[in-house]
């Protein structure tokens, strides 16, 4: 009777992981289509692959563990104490954080990309580039006077941009 049970657990795990990585390769190329339709850089696509990966497999993980019938008072308990340090870890580095969620929301909803320039305006002091690279934490632009500056994600998504879209 046990062998019984673990062979429709390991049948059920295999098709956790199955549905997942049809998932995930779902989810991939239409980040493709987005791509070629909107024309962001291949680098964002990336970006966004992975993390999306990430949390798929993160969740993966959860329901196998329920298949193997691990205890869901013991799940939470496992989960709310690594949420905890991971937060305290966070907290420390909250500008990473946020600069992660802005390279998301800049990604899917803002109208720049490499090539294109930018006038960041603030009350003292506009920074005025070409984009070079939108990474995970940081926008590089390249100034007129041929100087790399990086700016944080999070504080283009704070400030008022003046963009100029790179002629095709």
């Amino acid at each position: 009777m046990l062998e019984y049970l673990n062979h429709h657990k390991i049948i059920e795990s295999i098709a956790v992981l199955v549905l997942a990585f049809f998932i995930r390769l779902f989810i991939t190329k239409s980040l493709r289509k987005i791509q070629v339709r909107f024309g962001f850089q291949k680098a964002r696509i990336l970006m966004t692959t992975k993390i999306t990966t990430i949390l798929i497999y993160m969740l993966v993980i959860v329901i196998i563990a329920f298949i193997w019938g691990v205890d869901e008072k013991q799940l939470v308990v496992y989960i709310s104490s690594l949420l905890t340090i991971l937060g305290i870890a966070f907290f420390a580095q909250w500008s990473i954080l946020s600069n992660v969620t802005a390279s998301l929301i800049l990604f899917v909803n803002y109208p720049v990309k490499i090539g294109d320039s930018i006038t960041i305006l603030e009350k003292d002091n506009n920074v005025t580039g070409e984009i070079k690279d939108i990474g995970a934490f940081f926008i590089t632009l390249k100034t007129p006077e041929k100087e790399l500056v990086t700016i944080p994600n999070s504080v283009i998504l704070q400030k008022n941009i003046k963009y100029y879209p790179a002629e095709e």
